[in-house]
C-alpha cells in the first residue's frame, strides 16, 4: 500500500499546480485561425463577407475567454491581449504569403500554393510558430510553447517561439530542425532539415542572455549543419554545406563546406 504521505504530498500539489488550458484546447483554437486563413486546408466555405467576420469574431471571443482562464498570469487584461493578437493577424497572414512565395520560388518539387499550404510540414510549422510569436510577443506566459511543441509532434520541427524570423522563410523537408529561443533569422533564409540553430551552454544562469546565433539575410543552411552561441554570427548571402559545426562568426559571402574522407576498398 502507498503511504498516507505520498497521498498527502500528492494532493498538496494538486492543490497549489497553476491551471493552464490545455494544450488541446489552445492547438484547436490556433488551428482554428490558420484554417480561416488558409481555405486550402478545409471544405468549409462561406456565403458572404460578414459570415467569414462572424468566424474571426468568434475566435476572438474565445481567445479572450481563454486567456481570462489565466488572467492571474497575465500582466495586462486578457481582452486587451486578445485584441491586439487580432489586430496583428493580417501582418501575419501577409508574412505566411512571403513564406509560401520562398517555397514556390526555391523548391522545384513544389507545383502549387495549394500543395505547400495542403502538405508542406515546414509551412505548418511555420504558421504555428508565427502566430505563436506574437502571443510571446504579448507576454503571454506558457501558450506559445504549447502551439510551437504542438506543432513540432506535427512535423519534427522545434521552433521555440522567442525566436526571431524574417520574412520569406524556407524549410525545406524540415524533419529535425531545432530554432532556440534567442536565435535571430533574418529575411530569405533557407533552412534544410537537421539544422540546430542553438546555445554553446545551458547554463540557467544564461537565461536572460542571447544564447543562440544570428543568420543574417539570404543564407542557406543545409542539412545536418549546427550553429551555436549567442555571439555567432553567419553573414549575408553565406552558404552553411552539410554537416558543419560552427560556434563563430562568418563574414558576409561565406561558403562553409564540411569535407570527409571515403575510402573504397
Amino acid at each position: 500500500m502507498l503511504s498516507d504521505q505520498f497521498y498527502e504530498d500528492l494532493f498538496h500539489k494538486h492543490q497549489t499546480t497553476p491551471h493552464f488550458p490545455k494544450t488541446s484546447t489552445v492547438a484547436r483554437l490556433v488551428s482554428r485561425i490558420i484554417l480561416l486563413l488558409f481555405p486550402e486546408q478545409t471544405k468549409q466555405s462561406y456565403s458572404c463577407v460578414e459570415s467569414l467576420k462572424s468566424s474571426f469574431e468568434s475566435i476572438n471571443k474565445d481567445l479572450n475567454e481563454l486567456l481570462s482562464s489565466m488572467q492571474e498570469h497575465l500582466k495586462r487584461p486578457s481582452k486587451d491581449i486578445a485584441n491586439d493578437f487580432a489586430l496583428k493577424v493580417p501582418e501575419i497572414y501577409e508574412l505566411l504569403l512571403t513564406d509560401i512565395q520562398s517555397i514556390i520560388n526555391g523548391d522545384p518539387a513544389a507545383n502549387s500554393e495549394y500543395e505547400i499550404i495542403r502538405t508542406y510540414p515546414g509551412f505548418t510549422a511555420i504558421a504555428f510558430y508565427r502566430l505563436a510569436h506574437e502571443l510571446y510577443e504579448l507576454e503571454v506566459p506558457l501558450l506559445p510553447r504549447m502551439i510551437t511543441e504542438f506543432a513540432h509532434t506535427q512535423t519534427g520541427i522545434d521552433i521555440h517561439p522567442g525566436a526571431t524570423i524574417g520574412h520569406h522563410f524556407f524549410i525545406d523537408h524540415g524533419t529535425g530542425i531545432v530554432i532556440g529561443e534567442t536565435a535571430h533569422l533574418g529575411n530569405h533564409v533557407k533552412l534544410y532539415q537537421g539544422v540546430t540553430l542553438g546555445a554553446l551552454s545551458v547554463s540557467k544562469n544564461m537565461a536572460s542572455m542571447k544564447r543562440h546565433p544570428t543568420i543574417e539575410n539570404n543564407v542557406v543552411i543545409y542539412s545536418g549543419a549546427t550553429i551555436l552561441g549567442g555571439e555567432t554570427v553567419i553573414g549575408e548571402g553565406s552558404i552553411v554545406g552539410g554537416n558543419v559545426w560552427l560556434t563563430h562568426s562568418v563574414p558576409a559571402g561565406t561558403k562553409i563546406y564540411h569535407q570527409e574522407q571515403v575510402t573504397i576498398r
